[in-house]
């Protein structure tokens, strides 16, 4: 998963963990510099944890307090994505709500994701009903980045590593991040089926 900006990042897995590198515009090679780490940012150390070096290994953390959807699409919504994001933009009993922030660019928001946790979703819609984002290049690459790091994806309803492709351009819904924080939305999928049992 490359990334640009101030620096050009890329996130790697082997399927033992996810590794960081930053393009070293000196050298012109991409540099290890997050070795099997699924976020950077130090705020998210687990205490105690760290690799055969002594460095702090940090994973996605279970629970985050962002959220990144495409807000503009809410009108097309199904009712489990709208009332899971009233959950988390009012809750209830005074704890604080999510900020919401928007790339617009799948690789962006899934790369902030791994590093503050949070939940990233593109759903299924109204108007997109098998949804927008691409499963052979688009959801499984992320997923499996994500799972490496500790964290779920989902479709909402199964696991999007799960599903078996029959077509190249085969859509589905993508909802990924940290594990607490993405099982909360899949119980809002649980519930209408449970409400009409």
């Amino acid at each position: 998963m490359p990334r640009y900006g101030s620096s050009a990042n890329l996130v790697l897995s082997t399927g033992h963990g996810v590794n960081g590198y930053t393009l070293d515009a000196s050298l012109g090679e991409f540099i290890l510099t997050h070795p099997d780490v699924s976020a950077h940012a130090s705020s998210f150390c687990v205490p105690g944890i760290r690799d055969a070096d002594g460095a702090v290994q940090i994973k996605i953390p279970p629970r985050g307090k962002i959220y990144s959807f495409n807000e503009g699409n809410a009108m097309y919504f199904h009712e489990p994505v709208v009332e899971y994001l009233k959950s988390i933009k009012y809750p209830a009993n005074g704890k604080s709500p999510y900020s919401a922030r928007y790339i617009g660019s799948m690789v962006a928001d899934v790369h902030r994701t791994l590093l503050y946790g949070g939940i990233f979703g593109y759903p299924n819609d109204k108007k997109s009903k098998n949804g927008k984002l691409r499963l052979l290049y688009e959801a499984f690459p992320m997923a499996f980045l994500t799972e490496q790091a500790g964290g779920v994806a989902t479709t909402g309803t199964k696991r999007i590593l799960d599903i078996v492709p029959t077509s190249i351009h085969e859509r589905c819904p993508v909802f990924l991040g940290s594990k607490e924080d993405v099982q909360d939305l899949m119980k809002f999928y649980d519930a209408p089926a449970e409400a009409k049992a």
